[in-house]
């Protein structure tokens, strides 16, 4: 045996044969008190049986949790996941024809596609995303076109006054709506005329114009040359800063070569 566990076992009979000397005439009433002492005084004496150290050590060792990192994983997931989804980053970009005196409404195609419209007074201002881009100013069948490269944090700005000018024909700003003949020409006794209305003003007005032309024939029966004038009148409708053409008719008495006409001139012109 260990001497510790000698020790504690020679101090347990030291003690009962202590006792069993001062209490043996009163036996029989106090056994159980003598038992409860000597379980007692054995306590005290420090003769507990101690457990095994490596047998605590091991179960402590088996009774913690070991620290997982899963809820940092996911962490890290959610946080990429956040910065994935930044929204794209985008440019300014500013499109004038400050320039242009005309009143004029054109739109505005940005990579294909009519994203706004355009006047002298007042640009377009549009947030695009970063990269290269084209941008068409169009006045009809007229289309200016620009490529551009916008970056986040800059201002692009483009302005199409000097091209539009250069390549597309803007009536007098000052001008009021008027009517011109373009050209005619005689089939027989018709004399057929094409009219251009335009209307540079912002509103729209219906034009109307009277025209003539003088002409002169030989007469059959008595072969003198006499002479006429024949008319027509010609309305249309005008939306504001454009131009319209119209075809008008006008006869003469017969087909006969020997007649002769003058250029068809614009008698008057009302505008409503």
């Amino acid at each position: 045996m260990r001497p510790a566990r000698l020790r504690c076992l020679a101090t347990y009979y030291y003690l009962i044969i202590i006792i069993r000397r001062v209490i043996e005439p009163h036996m029989k009433l106090i056994v159980p008190f003598t038992l409860f002492m000597a379980v007692g005084f054995t306590v005290a004496a420090g003769c507990v049986a101690m457990t095994n150290k490596n047998t605590i050590n091991a179960t402590t060792a088996t009774s913690v949790t070991p620290f997982s990192n899963t809820s940092d994983t996911g962490l890290n997931k959610t946080i990429n996941a956040t910065a994935n989804s930044t929204s794209e980053l985008k440019g300014s970009l500013r499109v004038s024809i400050s320039g242009i005196l005309y009143p004029a409404n054109l739109s505005v195609v940005l990579d294909n596609e009519t994203v706004g419209m355009v006047k002298p007074t007042t640009p377009l201002y549009l947030m695009v995303s970063e990269g290269n881009h084209t941008v068409m100013v169009c006045v009809s069948s007229v289309c200016e076109q620009e490529n551009i490269t916008t970056k986040f944090g800059t201002y692009t700005t483009i302005d199409f006054s000097e091209r539009l000018q250069r390549d597309v024909e803007f009536p007098n700003p000052t001008a009021r709506p008027t009517a011109q003949i373009l050209e005619y020409y005689k089939n027989g006794n018709v004399v057929s005329v094409y009219v251009k209305f335009i209307n540079p003003e912002s509103t729209d007005h219906m034009i109307s114009a009277d025209l003539s032309f003088g002409y002169t024939y030989i007469d059959g029966r008595s072969h003198v040359k006499l002479g006429d004038s024949a008319h027509a009148k010609i309305a249309l409708f005008v939306n504001a800063g454009q131009s319209e053409t119209k075809r008008v008719e006008m006869y003469l008495p017969s087909s006969d070569s020997s007649i002769c006409f003058d250029n068809p001139i614009i008698e008057e012109l009302q505008v409503k």
